[in-house]
C-alpha cells in the first residue's frame, strides 16, 4: 500500500474524532477515480486491498421525520424496512442527499459515521462484528479508516442489527 503525503488525510472531523478517542485505527488514503463505475465503496475496497465484506458505507435514511444512519457492507444494500425496525419505526426512506450533507458535514461519497456535525441515531449492520477490522469513510472521498467494529459501535453510540440486503 502506498503512502500519500500527510496533507491528503489531514483534518477531517472523522480522523480528529478517532485521534481524540485514543482508539487504535489505520488511515487508508487512495486516489478516488471520478470515472470509476464501481461506486465509492467497492472502489475503496479495491484500492485499499481488502474484501468488500469488510468495507462499510454510511447511508442516511429518513425515519418518521428524523435522520438515521445505516452502516452496511459496500457489496450489499441498506434494507430500509430492517433499519426502521431497528430503531422502533415502521418505515424508512433514503434521505435527501443535501439533507444528509447538511446534517453530517460531509459530502455524499465521503460521509463517515464518525465525527458527524450532529450525533444521529446509528445502526451498524451486525455482519461488522464478524471481522477483526472494518473500514469506513474517513470523512472524504479517497480516505478510509480501519478500526475494530466494537470501537465503531462505541464511538457512534450505535446499535447493531441485520440491516443489509446481500
Amino acid at each position: 500500500m502506498s503512502k500519500k503525503p500527510s496533507h491528503s488525510h489531514a483534518g477531517t472531523p472523522a480522523v480528529a474524532a478517532l485521534e481524540a478517542s485514543g482508539v487504535a485505527h489505520t488511515l487508508h488514503p487512495y486516489e478516488h477515480d471520478p470515472a470509476s463505475d464501481l461506486g465509492y465503496g467497492l472502489e475503496a475496497a479495491a484500492a485499499i486491498g481488502v474484501g468488500p465484506e469488510q468495507v462499510f458505507k454510511t447511508l442516511l435514511a429518513s425515519v418518521e421525520g428524523r435522520l438515521v444512519v445505516g452502516v452496511v457492507p459496500v457489496a450489499g444494500m441498506l434494507d430500509l424496512k430492517a433499519l426502521a425496525h431497528a430503531v422502533g419505526a415502521k418505515k424508512a426512506t433514503m434521505a435527501d442527499p443535501a439533507a444528509a450533507e447538511r446534517a453530517t458535514g460531509y459530502v455524499v461519497g465521503g460521509i463517515s459515521p464518525l465525527g458527524q456535525r450532529r450525533r444521529l441515531s446509528t445502526v451498524v449492520d451486525a455482519s461488522a462484528l464478524e471481522h477483526p477490522t472494518v473500514y469506513v469513510s474517513g470523512g472524504r472521498r479517497g480516505l478510509d479508516v480501519g478500526l475494530a467494529p466494537d470501537d465503531l459501535v462505541r464511538l457512534t453510540d450505535a446499535g447493531t442489527a441485520p440491516i443489509a440486503k446481500r
